[in-house]
């Protein structure tokens, strides 16, 4: 066991406070299949989108660290996803008025879980970049398996906002501080805010990564050629004080 581990315990938030976060993601899983109404959908299937959008995430995170996930240590995961999910598919025109409200607990929830994952991690005995790959995929594994069972594209990896990228960026920061001795929980409250501000940010001003291209050709600069003007040039260039310019610039065409 790594002497970080040795140190630190993993992070734990209230079961309510868990709860509101599977929750919300839920809620978005379900409002987001409900978009895709040639799909054809069923109430089970929106169900089982919100499950696993819910705790998706919580799931990958603890079937790589080879735990029990904490889902199935409860008694009230499922059931709230469930509920949640039905609620995003019944009522989502109402959620949709609180977009912004949505969008905010979501950036929170994605913060959450990567501070989670990674002082899980890290309390496992884990290295730190092992770690915040396990706080990255903690805080959007729900995400991608939303995609998959949906037959779409994964989202992370194409043009978006930041979603990953402020989760990674959240649980460097996490980590960094942990090794500098900074008390986990102030590093997880640094981590959530880090986190939490790159992603409302670039939802608001529409911020992504840029698009792969390939390293084009570099083209070679043309530099000025001097040469020297021939004697029927010289003669036609004189000047009125007879000067006779030695050299021409030839520009590049």
């Amino acid at each position: 066991m790594s002497t970080t581990a040795q140190t630190i315990g993993a992070l734990s938030i209230p079961l309510w406070g868990d709860l509101i976060a599977v929750g919300v993601g839920s809620l978005q899983g379900a409002m987001f299949a409900s978009g895709f109404r040639d799909r054809r959908l069923d109430l089970l299937g929106v169900a089982i989108i919100g499950v696993a959008t819910g705790v998706g995430g919580g799931l990958l995170r603890d079937l790589l660290l080879n735990v029990t996930p904490v889902a199935l240590q409860s008694n009230w995961y499922l059931p709230i996803t469930v509920v949640a999910a039905l609620l995003g598919m019944l009522l989502i025109r109402l959620f949709r008025r609180l977009d912004p409200v949505i969008t905010f607990l979501d950036a929170l929830t994605i913060g959450l879980f990567g501070a989670i994952g990674a002082s899980k991690a890290l309390a496992l005995g884990l290295p730190e970049v092992p770690a915040v790959f396990v706080g990255v995929v903690a805080a959007v594994g729900g995400s991608i398996l939303r995609d998959v069972l949906l037959n779409l594209p994964i989202a992370l990896m194409h043009v978006g906002s930041l979603y990953a990228v402020a989760a990674g960026a959240g649980t460097i920061v996490l980590v960094v501080m942990i090794d500098l001795g900074v008390p986990l929980t102030v590093a997880a409250i640094v981590c959530v805010v880090v986190t939490l501000t790159i992603r409302l940010l670039a939802v608001r001003f529409g911020w992504s990564l840029p698009e792969q291209r390939e390293l084009g050709r570099i083209p070679r600069p043309r530099w000025p050629r001097f040469t020297r003007a021939p004697s029927a040039a010289r003669t036609a260039e004189r000047t009125d004080t007879g000067a006779i310019p030695r050299y021409r610039i030839d520009k590049p065409e």
